[in-house]
């Protein structure tokens, strides 16, 4: 191509490149795929190897460059970058209007609320439009000079947008201050690299941005899937601003990106119906967030009412329920997944994060724990990942006790599970149970949960249960309820007929009881009976998963042990992700009191064999009508069930204690 030819060329497909990238980051609406960039990208980069000369500050090409720095400069900003006082309620909003008001009697005003973003605050400086430095907030009056990093971030133009309306924001100097942010999905994605490289991951997106922001390598910051996020536009002429609403609009309009979501209100009301609409769905958004940002919207009331210390009177950070919170670390319990792999869980004091309360978390593996160095005993720094899942951040080391031991996984494997061996396979950094592979590890699962005394789902025995794993139809114990006719008829083993009489089995135990579902979970040493009495204390699967070990251990039946396998069981992630496809497929497990049961408070043991009906019907007999059924003789039993072929121990222990002894005719006039 002619010389002529490729300037004309490369200008046409900056202009298209900057056209689609204001699309994609402030529209947040691409017109072309991401593959058609990219091959826009490649043929950029062609010309400008054959015409080096042709290219300018403002190419797609030249976000990414320079050597690596030795330290970061300081530079002082053109007026202090503020923070916010914080509020937390109503009450507060409206303590803070009523300050504003007796400052200003008189004047009505309007306003601006936004999501507050959690990421690293930052200024660009454009001079005519063009980016001429970056500067992080440092103490708020100066900070350090980020320009070659924050030019990587694809999100923040190198030459503002030509927009008629807004086009003398193009000339002299422009400062648009926001946030560095990284999104939910780029953070997970990025993590799930680096747990595949065999990596630590990362802790959470704010940390990893500012991180990011602050490498001397240029390269590194643009690996990292970082976005720019504005929230104010300054000018020297501060009237060519005159609210924070037309501030949005402009920066919008010059090729910045600005939170949609961003609201200009008249009343109180109408923001607390505002901050009330984002508690919820804040979740949604694709940043992380811990409230808003309320601001009065003109910028001239703004400025009159003047700063106090750090803090402007004319706006103020609503806060949600804290994200972050201290607690201790009272044990930590391994979880077998089923998978087969061992996860170990931080069992700690009941804290409230984010609304809600939680009291347990994944340390994910040994490297992990070994990594932030995570003891019995420890203070420790618990938040949520993406405002959902409870991780550990740190530990306050200055408050470990003397006593605090490094937790040794390959030991407390065999303390825990002294019946399973374990191995850790090369390249992993997992420990997984030794010679049990995921699908007879699912197998053993769903035949269990299929079982009578589980879920007694009819047909899927264990024959079918191992043919329908062998043929890839089930995953976990879920997706029996995923299963077509169709689907199975294709098997070897079934028919028409047999097909659909599974299909209809499995569909009659949507609504199982709980103590059933409860028991067919499989949790570590939760029996029968023990499904029984949780379900009698809990009356939902909710409530369980949401007790604490002191509640656990107070009813009746339960341990330390006990407590700490389900409280294990309920904080491993596959199993959270089980229960929640349980629930989006409509199985929802049902809770009918057997307190009112006739045999309520009477306990049951059987000795020999029953003409009847074997063991497993008469436990299951009992315990629909109230009662307990008990597996040798103590000093609360009440009756001692005589069958055919005893043994003399039980009838010795039933006399010595006074237990009553009937026989297989009286004990099924109790149980019809």
């Amino acid at each position: 191509m002619s010389r002529p030819a490729a300037e004309k060329r490369l200008k046409e497909l900056r202009s298209l490149m900057a056209k689609y990238s204001y699309e994609y980051y402030v529209l947040d609406t691409p017109s072309v795929s991401d593959a058609v960039y990219d091959g826009l990208m490649k043929e950029l980069k062609k010309l400008e190897e054959q015409y080096p000369d042709l290219i300018t500050p403002d190419s797609p090409t030249q976000r990414v460059g320079g050597q690596p720095l030795d330290k970061f400069t300081k530079v002082r900003h053109s007026s202090r970058m503020l923070s916010l006082n914080d509020v937390f309620s109503r009450e507060d909003v409206e303590a803070w209007v009523k300050r504003t008001e007796k400052l200003m009697p008189g004047r009505s005003h309007e306003y601006f609320c936004d999501i507050k973003m959690d990421g690293l605050a930052c200024a660009l400086v454009y001079e005519n439009g063009e980016l001429a430095r970056a500067i992080t907030r440092g103490d708020g009056t100066t900070g350090e000079d980020v320009t070659t990093n924050v030019r990587t971030i694809k999100s923040v133009p190198i030459q503002l947008r030509n927009d008629k309306k807004y086009n003398n924001f193009l000339n002299g100097r422009t400062e648009v201050r926001g946030e560095i942010i990284m999104y939910k999905k780029d953070f997970e994605w990025l993590n799930r690299q680096r747990e595949a490289a065999g990596q630590p991951v990362y802790a959470n997106p704010r940390n990893l941005s500012a991180g990011s922001i602050r490498q001397l390598d240029p390269k590194l910051t643009a690996a990292r899937p970082l976005r720019f996020k504005a929230y104010d536009l300054i000018r020297d002429n501060p009237d060519e601003v005159p609210t924070y609403g037309f501030a949005y609009e402009a920066l919008r309009a010059l090729g910045v990106a600005a939170n949609v979501q961003a609201s200009v209100f008249k009343t109180v009301d109408e923001v607390m119906r505002f901050v009330d609409k984002w508690e919820d769905k804040r979740h949604e958004l694709p940043f992380n967030t811990d409230g808003l940002v309320i601001k009065i919207n003109d910028r001239d009331l703004y400025a009159s009412l003047g700063v106090v210390g750090k803090n402007p009177r004319a706006a103020v950070a609503y806060k949600y329920p804290a994200e972050e919170a201290t607690t201790i670390v009272k044990d930590i319990v391994i979880s077998i997944g089923r998978t087969g792999a061992a996860t170990p869980v931080a069992v700690f004091d009941p804290v409230v994060v984010a609304g809600t309360t939680v009291q347990h978390a994944s340390l994910h593996n040994a490297d992990e724990i070994g990594r932030k160095d995570v003891r019995i005993g420890d203070t420790v720094v618990i938040f949520k990942a993406g405002d959902i899942i409870p991780q550990v951040e740190h530990v306050l080391t200055d408050l470990r006790p003397k006593s605090a031991k490094k937790f040794d996984m390959e030991k407390e494997l065999k303390r825990q599970y002294p019946e399973l061996g374990f191995e850790r396979p090369v390249g992993e950094a997992v420990y997984r149970v030794k010679g049990a592979t995921g699908p007879l590890l699912l197998k053993r699962g769903l035949q269990h949960f299929a079982s009578k005394g589980a879920l007694d789902i009819d047909t899927l025995g264990e024959k079918n249960v191992v043919a329908l794993v062998d043929a890839s139809l089930v995953k976990d114990a879920a997706d029996i309820y995923t299963l077509t006719k169709e689907q199975v008829e294709k098997l070897e083993r079934f028919a028409d007929i047999s097909a659909q009489k599974l299909i209809d089995a499995i569909s009659e135990k949507k609504r199982p009881e709980l103590p059933r579902f409860i028991y067919g979970l499989g949790i570590r040493h939760v029996g029968a009976q023990t499904a029984i009495d949780l379900a009698e204390r809990f009356e939902s699967l909710e409530k369980l998963q949401a007790a604490s070990l002191d509640e656990l251990i107070a009813v009746e039946g339960v341990g330390d042990v006990v407590a700490e396998s389900i409280v294990g069981w309920f904080a491993d992630p596959d199993n959270q992700e089980l229960l929640k496809k349980f629930d989006q497929l409509g199985v929802r497990p049902a809770y009918v009191s057997r307190a009112k049961g006739p045999l309520h408070g009477k306990n049951f043991v059987v000795t020999g064999g029953l003409e009847s009906m074997g063991r497993d019907l008469a436990a299951e007999r009992v315990r629909q009508l109230g009662g307990t059924f008990q597996s040798s003789v103590g000093k609360d039993t009440d009756y001692l069930v005589v069958g055919a072929n005893v043994g003399e121990s039980k009838l010795k222990k039933a006399r010595a204690l006074g237990t009553t002894q009937i026989n297989e005719k009286e004990f099924l006039g109790m149980i019809k």
